[in-house]
């Protein structure tokens, strides 16, 4: 078993569409980054990566590079999750913490399950995301900004002969 830990947040802005989790989700304000700023998706990046000790976003795709820029995370994710099924490992588990103080999440953490369950090739069922708001207090409860973390478990691919 390999367990790994992301983390992302991104500043909100006005000129640009919300995507969280692969989900472009309503709202007044996206986030800025060199990427379209999934902070979802990202977070689950880092902790895919970190599980096998494979470094983090930011090594594989640099915001340095202009290649990466305006990116759709889901393509960035599609290449990390190669790498993982490389070296031979499926995912046991997910679970996504979203922190926004707006918009509300609930409403689209289903879809945001199922277009991560394609991308990862796993069940929805295997993937949990859920949401909270800062309270008001810091940067995020001050709309500033959203943040994601997230932890995944990984296991070695097995036949479907074998026994779990």
């Amino acid at each position: 078993m390999r367990i790994g830990l992301g983390f992302d947040i991104h500043r909100v802005t006005s000129e640009r569409k919300l995507f969280l989790g692969g989900v472009q989700v309503p709202s007044e304000f996206g986030l800025e980054g060199h990427s379209d700023a999934d902070v979802v998706l990202h977070a689950v990046m880092d902790a895919l990566l970190g599980a096998l000790a494979l470094g983090d976003i930011g090594q594989h795709f640099p915001n340095t590079d202009a290649a990466y820029a305006g990116a759709d995370s889901r393509d960035l994710a599609r290449r990390v999750w190669a790498m993982i099924c490389e070296r031979g490992y499926r995912i046991a588990n997910m679970d996504v913490m979203v922190l926004a103080e707006a918009p509300k999440i609930g409403p689209y953490t289903q879809q945001m399950r199922q277009t991560m369950a394609q991308l990862f090739e796993c069940s929805p069922e295997q993937i949990s995301v859920k949401a909270t708001t800062m309270e008001k207090l810091g940067p995020i409860g001050r709309k500033e900004g959203i943040a994601a973390e997230a932890v995944v478990l990984l296991l070695p691919q097995t036949r479907e002969t074998d026994v779990i």
